[in-house]
C-alpha cells in the first residue's frame, strides 16, 4: 500500500470525522477501513450517556463491512479530536477486535492528524500480544 492510498484513506476518514455522535466528549473520531477488494468502509464514534454501549469509530467500520460479510482486510485509518484532529490511536478493544479479523504482520493502522502528518503501525506493533481461545491458534483464526 502507497501512501497515496494512505492519503485516501485518511480523507474518507476525515470525512467520517463529521458524522460522529459525541455530545459528551466532544472527541469526534472517523475511521476508513480498506478490504482486501478495494472496498472502503467509513465509521464514526457513537457515544452514549452510561459511555459502556459507546462505539469507537474503528469498530464501527469493522462491524459494518463484517455485517456485509467481508472478513479480510488490509488498513485502517482513523483521524481524531475535539476541535481538530490529534493524534488518536485505536483503544484496547479496538485492537483486539482488529485481531480478530486482520493479519497481524499485513493490516496497517493509519493514525493522522492531516493527510500530509501521519504514522503508519502494523497491528502487531499495537497489539504484539492478543487474547485467543486456542494458544496455538493465530490472531485471525487460521
Amino acid at each position: 500500500m502507497s501512501s497515496l492510498d494512505y492519503c485516501s484513506l485518511i480523507e474518507e476518514a476525515a470525512a467520517a470525522r463529521k458524522f460522529s455522535y459525541s455530545p459528551y466528549s466532544h472527541f469526534r473520531v472517523g475511521a476508513a477501513l480498506l478490504c482486501s477488494d478495494g472496498t472502503v468502509y467509513t465509521g464514526c464514534n457513537i457515544e452514549n450517556q452510561a459511555y459502556g454501549p459507546t462505539n469507537c469509530a474503528e469498530r464501527t467500520a469493522i462491524f459494518k463491512a463484517v455485517s456485509e460479510g467481508k472478513r479480510d482486510f488490509r488498513a485502517i485509518a482513523i483521524v481524531g479530536g475535539k476541535d481538530a484532529p490529534v493524534w488518536c490511536y485505536p483503544c484496547g478493544v479496538c485492537r483486539q477486535v482488529m485481531a480478530e479479523f486482520c493479519d497481524p504482520e499485513d493490516f496497517r493502522v493509519i493514525c493522522a492528524v492531516s493527510e500530509e502528518e501521519y504514522r503508519v503501525f502494523t497491528l502487531r506493533e499495537l497489539l504484539p500480544e492478543v487474547f485467543r481461545l486456542q494458544p496455538d491458534q493465530d490472531v485471525t483464526g487460521r
